[in-house]
């Protein structure tokens, strides 16, 4: 480990923070531009569904060769490769004149975006102490919810100034400033050598990531909880607010704003105790342990609601969501550093490959439970029942898989 000097660091980390933020706010942005392109391309739920999901399968399809690039060249060379895609992905997105183009160059955005946390977080891994590493992942999501926040209100009275192809274009300018910035600042990388806790060298590749029984676990929770989450709050809680509490586009755009404002405090709040926790012995699996029922249970009360929930309701559901983002962390800190790229690379598909499922089948359940005569907010709140049912049953999972564990290593020694 080779720990920056704590000036450096913080330097590091807001070069890092500039193009995260941006990443954010072009992954967010199609929830507040749903009416407008909409209205200007005629999408049906499942279309925006699939746009919105289009951006995560980019992503999650570049996670795999990210990881092994990212361990053997480092952050600062790869990230300014993928943001250079992103850059063409924006200009793309502003000429597109069909949904077919539209989706293609929102694939090609999620490509380019797609190293602007694993990049971070990989440097982090080498860079920063354990518990500095915890904080340094809060606050890069903290950075995250800010990008957010900055495409609700404030994208909302730029659109009719300025159009929403301009705002791409200017998203290119942005995200061009941000490599200068990246290449001027984060260190060289050397490639460490990989050892494993016994001595020998692991297998190469992903094999010894998707074998260790802890990132096993973290799985299925990553999968629902974590890419609901994000489902959540980078798309469907504003169709929700529109469509089912009769909320007005700029009154939902309020309510995106409020939301991401909530998780922008939250995860600074996290980025403060997490160090002081994990000094205390509180590991992030009590955390989670702790945290996902009450998310259960606020979702399960905003369907009860139907109507009557609204932004207020969404914010607490994401809120108390969050804890499920301390696991990727923990999944690095199981690994020796020279794994961290592969590990979190592979968390990070886990998590992001559960965002464009989740967005697209929300998207696929509204439109089966309308056409098969539920009405549209009895729909959406039939489709989230689904998905509250299929978080519930990760959260088993993930309290379940440490007994199986211990099961299976009794009936290996008998």
């Amino acid at each position: 480990m080779n720990v920056l000097p704590r000036r450096t660091a913080v330097i590091v980390f807001l070069c890092f923070a500039s193009a995260y933020f941006l990443s954010a706010l072009v992954r967010a942005v199609t929830a507040t531009l749903a009416p407008v392109l909409n209205e200007e391309f005629g999408l049906s739920a499942r279309n925006l569904g699939l746009l919105a999901g289009g951006y995560f399968l980019g992503f999650s399809a570049s996670q795999l060769p990210l990881g092994n690039w990212l361990d053997r060249h480092g952050p600062r060379k790869v990230l300014l490769c993928f943001l250079g895609i992103a850059v063409l992905g924006c200009i793309a997105f502003s000429m597109a004149t069909s949904f077919t183009t539209l989706m293609l160059a929102r694939v090609l955005c999620g490509v380019g975006v797609s190293a602007c946390l694993m990049a971070p977080l990989t440097g982090y891994r080498r860079w920063l102490t354990p518990t500095t590493q915890l904080r340094a992942n809060s606050w890069m999501l903290m950075t995250g919810s800010l990008g957010m926040l900055a495409s609700t209100l404030p994208v909302q009275w730029l659109l009719p100034h300025l159009g929403w192809r301009p705002l791409f274009w200017g998203l290119a300018g942005l995200l061009a400033l941000s490599m200068l910035l990246i290449y001027l600042v984060v260190p060289a990388w050397q490639q460490a050598p990989v050892v494993a806790s016994d001595g020998s060298a692991p297998a190469a590749g992903y094999a010894a990531v998707w074998r260790h029984p802890y990132f096993r676990r973290m799985v299925p929770i990553g999968f629902c909880s974590y890419g609901g989450m994000v489902a959540m709050q980078t798309l469907w809680a504003g169709p929700w607010m529109v469509r089912v509490a009769g909320y007005t586009p700029l009154e939902a755009a309020a309510g995106l704003f409020v939301i991401n404002l909530c998780m922008l405090c939250t995860f600074w709040s996290w980025g403060m105790l997490t160090p002081w926790l994990f000094r205390r012995g509180v590991h992030v699996d009590r955390l989670i342990t702790w945290g996902l029922p009450v998310s259960f249970l606020v979702l399960a009360a905003t369907i009860a609601a139907g109507q009557h929930a609204g932004a207020a309701a969404w914010a607490l559901f994401c809120v108390t969501s969050t804890c499920v983002s301390l696991a990727q962390p923990a999944v690095a800190m199981v690994f020796p550093a020279a794994l961290a790229g592969r590990a979190l690379s592979a968390y990070n598909l886990v998590v992001f490959l559960g965002v464009f499922v989740l967005q697209w089948s929300i998207g696929l359940g509204v439109d089966f439970f309308s056409n098969a005569g539920l009405p549209v907010p009895d729909a959406f709140r039939a489709t989230m029942a689904v998905f509250l049912l299929l978080s519930v049953i990760s959260y088993l999972y993930f309290l379940w898989a440490p007994r199986m564990r211990v099961q299976e290593a009794a009936g290996e020694r008998t």
